[in-house]
């Protein structure tokens, strides 16, 4: 393999060398801007490594984070071998790519990089998060993964991410974010945060006013899809706090298909190491 970049520090300067915009004043959220057919090319050339795993989406203005790291914490618990994508990062950019609760290795990330390179060079207008997303996902498959936690980025419907056909996706807390790109209302970014619901695939949201919980019932109708509303079905009860944690309850039906009339309720104790009332509603999602 030729080698293009030698150390992490030029990885980190090649990816940043394309357009960012987590850290531009771009006003445009649009296709010609956040263009998802120059990400499924890209993917593509790759093979496609994202449809080799299955995959949860989580999208939403507060709480995603929380919620995708717990979904993958269940998962990895469980004995599935777990993928965990996220943004941003708070000290090393391998924070965002996790696998088994290991962040990806420098050597391996300069690797990839290594690879996409000339591929990337090839493919005209490619951004910082769109090649951060590639290696996510080429690295994922080669550590052949069962599944991907994928946080998006930013909004939803034309985020890198929204190219993945999840097997359940998610919306936690929505408020007004990024409104100079997503709108200027909570619909309107309600709406785009919707972007991820796909036909045939259940969503579940996470509680939120009437008002935004429409635009979702609306979209998932248009989609044929189900939304399970973690407020609806589950009873959060039984809270102790300390410094350091907090335990509690989560009543839940022994079934949540549509039309089913009064399930068996069944519990199960929880035990979080974060703090706040928004944790456990965090917690109810995840479960869902």
């Amino acid at each position: 393999m030729k080698v293009f970049i030698e150390s992490y520090d030029q990885a980190l300067d090649y990816i940043y060398s394309k357009i960012d915009f987590s850290y531009t004043k771009q006003q445009r959220y649009s296709p010609e801007v956040f263009d998802l057919d120059r990400m499924r090319k890209f993917m593509h050339i790759l093979g496609d490594p994202q449809e080799t795993y299955r995959t949860i989406h989580v999208a939403g203005t507060k709480g995603k984070g929380s919620t995708s790291a717990m979904i993958a914490s269940i998962l990895q618990t469980a004995g599935y071998r777990t993928g965990f994508y996220s943004s941003p990062h708070m000290v090393d950019y391998t924070e965002r790519i996790v696998v088994a609760g290991e962040q990806i290795p420098r050597r391996d990330f300069i690797s990839i990089v290594n690879r996409l390179y000339p591929l990337i060079e090839k493919t005209y207008g490619l951004t910082t998060f769109e090649i951060t997303t590639a290696i996510a996902f080429q690295y994922f498959k080669e550590r052949k993964i069962d599944f991907g936690v994928i946080e998006v980025g930013l909004g939803g419907r034309l985020d890198a991410t929204n190219i993945i056909k999840p097997e359940v996706s998610v919306i936690t807390s929505i408020s007004l974010d990024h409104m100079s790109i997503l709108g200027d209302t909570l619909e309107a970014i309600a709406g785009e945060k919707a972007g991820i619901i796909k036909q045939g695939i259940p969503v579940v949201v996470s509680p939120q006013q009437k008002n935004i919980m429409e635009v979702f019932e609306r979209v998932a109708l248009e989609q044929k899809t189900q939304v399970i509303s973690s407020k609806e079905i589950l009873h959060i009860k039984d809270r102790q706090v300390d410094l350091e944690r907090q335990r509690f309850t989560i009543y839940y039906p022994d079934t949540i298909l549509v039309g089913e009339d009064n399930p068996a309720t069944k519990s199960i104790q929880v035990e979080i190491p974060l703090l706040g009332k928004h944790q456990m509603e965090n917690a109810g999602t995840a479960f869902c």
